[in-house]
């Protein structure tokens, strides 16, 4: 509900939105190349159908569902969803969120049975399989890069320590791209590039309560999404999720924050010290005075007991019971600060690409993209670090091919966002029950 915000006028915008459903097509379209083309086996190893749903009650927010679901379903990409404030359809939906709910509250949901679950270690171990089949791909494991500088022939000097053999050696290469999660940003700093300067990172952990009843796990089948409270970060919005873990059906409630000086969940407590610069620590001291609200939500929720815990889960689970619970530790997300002209410096909550001026290294920042965005960013990234190559027949012919709304919009086109789901949806094995 973050990504559709209510403006002082009492709209609803939804650009954000109808972006992300975009880009979620886009990445279905990619993954059905790489089924279509053996490249990858089995769909059912990492997509699978899950209906998503927002949940909320009080009038207030039922008022602003409703006027949500007005706003989108004019839009292609979401003309099947559903809207009702009927208790006993929902019963229908979402049995366990209206178990034990007080008759007289007023609720409201809305539904799209076009929803999935995305196991990304699975995906990313599929293609991996993938790249070691190919004669001229080497893929590396338990290796740390130590530094990288850029030689005056433009290439990039990268020195590597094996973790497991402790050797280090140097390689070279003539593009560099850090996709490293909570550790770009000290190898951004480290590349020494102008257009990496002013930018500093706020690590927040996540925790998530773990169902551990079965009965209760078969009860609930869909992805359930309520609004975030008042001054929580966008991505704490919580959700009630049923998800495919290793082929076995599980039940998670979160995410709740926390905080870590660390920007690996295996990392050091010295990271965020280290990351502070000269050129980053004004946009990171204005950042962390304009975001007191999220400073103080972090220690409520750093302070919070499992008791604290239950409470909130109980607004989605009415019935919920300690005894069927058990707290899990997700990774760390390390939010972009950057300088901004006006305010010193801004906090992101999404993801942010950064690239030297001549193509020859970029890094992802942020919190890692998600289904929906991920295949979106890399081909922003091909935009600015191959720009001439995207350009020419051959690569455009092979974009089109691997994605075949490429350079076309499916808000606006009724028939090409019908026909463009029909194929993914039958090629990832997720069609409309």
């Amino acid at each position: 509900l973050n990504y559709t915000p209510e403006k002082k006028d009492g709209t609803v915008e939804i650009k954000k939105a109808i972006q992300i459903a975009e880009n979620f097509e886009v990445s279905k379209q990619f993954w059905s190349y790489l089924i279509e083309k053996g490249l990858i086996s089995n769909p059912e190893n990492f997509i699978r159908k899950i209906p998503h749903m927002s949940f909320v009650w009080g009038k207030k927010n039922v008022d602003y569902l409703k006027k949500r679901y007005e706003a989108l379903h004019k839009c292609d990409l979401f003309s099947d969803m559903e809207y009702t404030e009927d208790t006993e359809v929902v019963k229908e939906w979402a049995p366990l969120v209206m178990d034990g709910r007080k008759k007289n509250e007023q609720i409201a949901a809305t539904k799209m049975d076009l929803g999935t679950d995305v196991n990304f270690g699975s995906l990313t171990r599929d293609m991996f399989n993938h790249l070691k089949s190919l004669p001229n791909v080497s893929l590396n494991f338990n290796h740390e890069i130590r530094d990288l500088k850029k030689n005056k022939d433009g290439n990039w000097i990268i020195k590597v320590k094996d973790l497991e053999t402790k050797e280090k050696r140097k390689r070279v290469a003539k593009f560099v791209f850090i996709g490293a999660g909570g550790g770009s940003l000290p190898l951004l700093e480290k590349s020494d590039i102008p257009e990496g300067k002013g930018f500093g990172g706020f690590p927040v952990s996540g925790q998530w309560l773990k169902c551990t009843n079965e009965e209760i796990i078969k009860q609930h089948h869909a992805k359930v999404y309520g609004k975030a409270a008042v001054g929580a970060p966008p991505m704490s919005v919580p959700h009630l999720d049923t998800r495919m873990i290793n082929g076995k059906q599980a039940l998670l409630f979160g995410p709740y924050a926390g905080f870590s000086t660390k920007f690996l969940k295996n990392g050091s407590f010295l990271d965020l010290p280290k990351s502070i610069k000269f050129n980053n620590i004004r946009p990171m001291l204005s950042a962390g005075l304009q975001n007191l609200d999220l400073t103080k939500y972090l220690i409520e929720q750093v302070r919070q007991s499992p008791e604290d815990r239950l409470e909130a889960l109980k607004e989605y689970l009415p019935t919920a019971q300690l005894k069927d619970w058990e707290l899990e530790y997700a990774g760390q997300r390390v939010q972009v600060i950057k300088k901004d002209e006006k305010k010193g410096g801004i906090l992101e909550f999404g993801t942010e690409v950064v690239s030297a001026g001549d193509g020859s290294i970029a890094a992802l920042l942020g919190a890692s993209p998600g289904a929906s965005t991920a295949v979106s960013i890399m081909i922003e990234l091909l935009d600015r670090c191959f720009k001439e190559d995207l350009a020419t027949d051959e690569w455009q012919a092979k974009m089109r091919e691997m994605i075949p709304t490429y350079g076309k919009e499916l808000a606006n086109d009724a028939k090409l966002c019908e026909e463009t789901r029909a194929r993914t949806s039958r090629v990832l094995e997720i069609e409309k029950a």
